[in-house]
């Protein structure tokens, strides 16, 4: 899909678009410089409440799709938008603005750890970073809880395949893969199901 055509095809959609490839590589730079422990309160302020550039249930759809396919979740997203409005290239263009900047900052900061890393001070303040991180997720995962009254499901459902995940992830401790095999597989049947009864 070229540039044109991918305008053309959403214009209609309601929503903003990256102007140009390097308004999507800016755009990501910016966004993954900003994603220090909890990357997913970046990305949905920075896609969906500042640059509308997807809408609450368009973010939890996609987000959903990067997080069942191998790699970082953002990383993946990233490759969908770009691919979304300037095909192959702009998919590189958003992966290239994803990784730059970070690279260098973890080589830098990967440096400066190896001199300070028996620093009492040091690993207290990591350890706090890794609480207000857990905020950032809890806090984001609220405000999208909206977006899910239009999902064919319905909320009660959708609350309890999360809870459910939750409970094997956190509690008795399954694997990842596992459970997204055995509850993401339930929920796109039943979803799939319930879209065949509308």
């Amino acid at each position: 899909m070229t540039p044109s055509t991918a305008a053309t095809a959403t214009a209609g959609s309601g929503h903003a678009q990256p102007q140009s490839l390097t308004d999507l590589f800016l755009s990501f730079t910016f966004l993954a410089l900003q994603g220090f422990g909890g990357v997913l309160a970046v990305v949905q302020r920075e896609l969906v409440e500042r640059k509308r550039w997807m809408t609450r249930e368009e973010f939890v759809e996609e987000w959903a799709v990067a997080q069942i396919m191998p790699g970082p979740n953002v990383v993946n997203l990233a490759l969908m938008i770009g691919g979304r409005y300037f095909g192959l290239r702009g998919a590189l263009v958003a992966l290239a603005g994803m990784l730059t900047a970070p690279l260098v900052v973890v080589i830098v900061l990967a440096l400066l750890y190896a001199h300070f890393a028996d620093n009492p001070h040091l690993a207290a303040a990591l350890r706090g970073m890794g609480a207000v991180a857990a905020g950032l997720i809890t806090a984001t995962g609220l405000k999208l809880l909206g977006a899910l009254k239009k999902h064919p499901l319905g909320v009660p459902a959708c609350i309890a395949f999360g809870a459910a995940t939750f409970v094997g992830v956190a509690v008795l401790r399954l694997p990842l893969a596992w459970v997204l095999a055995a509850l993401g597989g339930l929920s796109c049947w039943l979803t799939w199901h319930r879209l065949g009864e509308a």
